[in-house]
C-alpha cells in the first residue's frame, strides 16, 4: 500500500546494481530469495540462540528463530494493512510492503556471532579493548555490514545489492555508536531504546546501534526516501515491524524451547508470579535497598521489574495492566503448560504447539501504529495489556533461564574460547613467515578493511576518533585497525561447531587438517 507522493524509485534503488533481471518486477522478493539463499543465513542453523541446540533436536537456532520472526512480521504486516486507518498513517509514514518486512526478519540475525549474546559482548570487548576499535562489534551492526560489504552474492562484487526499503528495514538502532548522527540520540532528554550508554560501561557510546562508520553511506542512502516521514533516529514501518515480530517470537519460543528440555519448571516460576500477585501491595512499600537484599525471595524480582518499568517506560507502564498480565501469564503459562512436564507425547506437542499460537495470535492481535510514539518506542508498537505480557514473559525467560548458575559455566567456556581463537588469528596475521598460508577469506578480509580505512582516514577521519578523543593517527595504526575488523569479521562468521574446531586446529589438538570449509 503506498500514499502519494510515493517514494517508489527511491525505496526500490538498489546500492549499486539493479535487481536480477527475472525479479525486477518484485525486487523485494528478490531482496528475500537473496537472502535466503545466502551462506550467511545457512550458516545460522549452527548459532547459539541462548544455548548451543547441538544433539538435542529441540532447541531454536538463530535460522529457526529467523524463520518464525518472519513468519511474524508478515502477518503483522498483513493485519496492520487490512485497517483503514493504520494504511492511511502507515502510508503517510513511507510506506510497509510485507515482502520489505520479511525480509528484514530473515536478515535481521546475520550478523550474530558463535554462541549467540554472550559471544557479541566478548567480541565487543575484545574489538574495543585490543583493537582500538571506535566501533567496537555489535550484531545489528554486524548485519548491516554483511548486506551491504562482506556478502558477495548479488551482482555486484560486495553485499547482497538489497534494495533501499529492505536495507532500511533492517537498521533497528539507525545510528552509529559514537558519532552519527550529528546530534545523537544518546543526548535526546528520553533517549530511544539502546542509544544510551550502558551504565557499566560510560564514554563507550550507545549499547545498540545498526552502522560502523564504514557503513554510514550506505546507511544515508537506504533512509534517503523517509526523510521528512520519519525522525532520523526513528525506524522506518517495516523496520518497526520486524523488532516487533523479533520481540514476539523472543518472548514465546524461548520459552517452549526451556519447557521442551525441562529447565523452565513450574514450581519456581509459580511461586514467584503466585507471591508477587498475593502480596503486591506490601512488595510495593519496600525501600530499593531492603527489595535488593531479599532479591532471592520469590516475588521479589517481578516488583523490581514492575519498578524498572517505571523507570524507563512511563509513557505506558501500568499498574494495574502489569498486575493483570501476571495474572494471565500465571493462569496460561503456570497453571496450563508448565504444569505438566514434558515427556515428548503427542498430548505434549499439542499443549505446547496450542500455547504458541493462542499466544502469537494474542499478540499479533494487539499491533497497533502509532502517529506519534514515545522516543522509546517505534511508530508500530503493542497495546498496553499486550505490552505488560510480553515484559512478563520475557522476564520470565531472563529470570529463571538467563540467570541461571549453569548457563553461566556454560557461557564462561565460551567466552574463553573465542578470546583465544581471536588471539590465535591475531597471531597468525602477525606472523610474516606465514602470512602467505592464511585462509583466503581471512586475507580478503584485510584487504577489504585496509581500504575501507584508507578511505575513512581520507575522507572523514573524525569516524575514527575513540571514546578517548584521540584520533587514529599513523599507518601502523590504520593497519591495526584493519587487521582487528578482520579477525573481528571472520570469527563472527563462524558456526558454534566451526569455532571450536578451528580452535582445536589452531592448538593443535584436533588430530587431522580442519576440513570444515570456509563457503563464507
Amino acid at each position: 500500500m503506498r500514499m502519494e507522493p510515493d517514494p517508489r524509485t527511491l525505496r526500490r534503488e538498489n546500492a549499486r546494481e539493479p535487481a536480477w533481471s527475472d525479479l525486477a518486477d518484485n525486487p523485494f522478493r528478490a531482496d528475500r530469495d537473496r537472502i535466503v539463499v545466502s551462506p550467511f543465513f545457512a550458516r545460522l542453523g549452527g548459532v547459539t540462540q541462548v544455548v548451543s541446540a547441538a544433539g538435542s533436536g529441540l532447541l531454536h537456532n538463530r535460522l529457526t528463530h529467523s524463520l518464525k520472526v518472519a513468519q511474524v512480521a508478515r502477518a503483522i504486516s498483513q493485519r496492520l494493512l487490512s485497517s483503514v486507518d493504520s494504511a492511511e498513517l502507515i502510508g503517510k509514514l513511507g510506506g510497509l510492503d510485507p515482502d520489505v518486512a520479511e525480509a528484514a526478519a530473515l536478515a535481521h540475525d546475520l550478523g550474530h556471532p558463535p554462541f549467540g549474546h554472550l559471544g557479541e559482548q566478548v567480541l565487543d570487548r575484545i574489538a574495543r579493548h585490543r583493537f582500538s576499535l571506535p566501533d567496537g562489534f555489535e550484531g545489528n551492526a554486524q548485519t548491516f555490514r554483511i548486506i551491504t560489504t562482506t556478502d558477495v552474492r548479488g551482482p555486484a562484487a560486495v553485499g547482497l545489492d538489497l534494495t533501499a526499503a529492505v536495507r532500511a528495514a533492517v537498521l533497528k538502532y539507525p545510528w552509529a555508536r559514537l558519532h552519527w548522527p550529528d546530534p545523537h540520540p544518546a543526548a535526546m532528554r528520553i533517549p530511544p531504546r539502546g542509544a544510551a550508554e550502558p551504565d557499566e560501561a560510560p564514554g563507550t557510546g550507545s549499547s545498540k546501534f545498526s552502522a560502523y562508520c564504514t557503513e554510514l553511506d550506505d546507511v544515508v542512502a537506504a533512509r534517503r526516501s523517509f526523510a521528512g516521514r520519519i525522525e532520523p533516529w526513528q525506524q522506518t514501518v517495516e523496520a518497526s515491524v520486524m523488532d516487533t515480530a523479533d520481540d514476539l517470537a523472543y518472548a514465546i519460543h524461548d520459552i517452549q524451547d526451556f519447557h521442551r528440555i525441562g529447565v523452565l519448571q513450574h514450581a519456581p516460576v509459580a511461586a514467584e508470579l503466585g507471591e508477587w500477585l498475593d502480596h503486591a501491595v506490601e512488595l510495593a512499600g519496600l525501600d530499593n535497598a531492603t527489595l535488593a537484599a531479599r532479591i532471592r525471595r520469590p516475588g521479589r524480582s517481578l516488583e523490581q521489574l514492575r519498578r524498572r518499568m517505571h523507570a524507563k517506560d512511563a509513557w505506558i507502564v501500568d499498574d494495574d495492566a502489569f498486575a493483570q498480565a501476571v495474572s494471565r501469564i500465571r493462569t496460561e503459562l503456570v497453571d496450563g503448560l508448565l504444569a505438566e512436564p514434558f515427556d515428548g507425547s503427542i498430548e505434549a506437542e499439542q499443549a505446547t504447539a496450542a500455547f504458541s499460537a493462542r499466544w502469537t495470535h494474542r499478540l499479533v492481535d494487539g499491533v497497533i501504529v502509532l502517529p506519534s510514539p514515545s522516543t522509546r518506542a517505534g511508530h508500530v508498537s503493542l497495546r498496553t495489556a499486550q505490552w505488560h505480557e510480553v515484559q512478563v514473559l520475557k522476564f520470565v525467560h531472563r529470570r529463571f533461564v538467563l540467570l541461571r548458575p549453569e548457563l553461566a559455566l556454560h557461557q564462561r567456556g565460551q567466552a574463553s574460547l573465542l578470546t583465544t581463537l581471536v588471539d590465535a588469528l591475531d597471531a597468525w596475521l602477525a606472523d610474516r613467515d606465514e602470512v602467505s598460508r592464511l585462509p583466503r577469506r581471512l586475507h580478503d578480509l584485510v584487504e577489504l578493511a585496509q581500504s575501507e580505512f584508507d578511505e575513512l582516514v581520507r575522507t572523514a577521519p573524525e569516524l575514527l576518533v575513540g571514546a578517548t578523543g584521540e584520533p587514529v593517527a599513523g599507518a601502523d595504526a590504520v593497519r591495526g585497525l584493519a587487521r582487528g575488523r578482520a579477525v573481528i569479521d571472520f570469527v563472527s562468521s563462524l558456526t558454534d561447531k566451526q569455532a571450536v574446531s578451528l580452535l582445536d586446529a589452531l592448538s593443535g589438538r584436533s588430530g587431522q587438517p580442519w576440513s570444515d570449509s570456509f563457503v563464507l
